[in-house]
């Protein structure tokens, strides 16, 4: 029944807004960790995307804008090395359903405020090295680049 009914308001809502600005949010909380030759360490990181910035201090839940872009993390802490992060942004699965459903004008909508997409919930954090995270399942690209700064990997 409450499948039917979000369906209902998504066909509803295409004439003014899309299905993911009913359904989700614009903004998204994360969990921000970083760590240093594994062991937890506090550094200061800026968050940042094509709507806006973010600076918390490690670890920490960080409330961010949703974009199509990715999240781009950068962790800096006096004596270590930066940590560098990129966290994909992928469409939400309410996305699709209102490009089926309802058309381009809500999808343009959702496109537009963010609210069809999403990033992984985890931005672990690796000091001295850039990573990679991605959402998707089986994605050969999850923290696969797990590389030291300077180095081609």
């Amino acid at each position: 029944m409450k499948a039917k009914s979000i369906f209902i308001l998504c066909v509803v809502a295409t004439t003014g807004a899309g299905c993911s600005t009913i359904t989700q949010s614009e903004s998204q909380s994360l969990a921000l960790t970083a760590t240093y030759q594994g062991q937890p360490v506090d550094p200061i990181c800026q968050i940042k995307n094509d709507k806006g910035s973010v600076e918390a201090k490690a670890p920490a839940n960080v409330n961010v804008r949703k974009s199509n872009e990715d999240l781009e993390v950068t962790c800096k802490k006096e004596g270590m090395p930066d940590g560098l992060l990129k966290a994909i942004s992928r469409a939400a699965g309410s996305m699709f359903g209102n490009i089926l459903f309802g058309g381009g004008i809500g999808a343009l909508i959702d496109h537009n405020k963010g609210t069809g997409y999403d990033y992984p919930d985890q931005l672990p954090v690796k000091m001295g090295e850039s990573v990679v995270v991605d959402k998707k399942p089986n994605n050969q690209q999850t923290l696969k680049e797990n590389c030291p700064i300077g180095h081609q990997c």
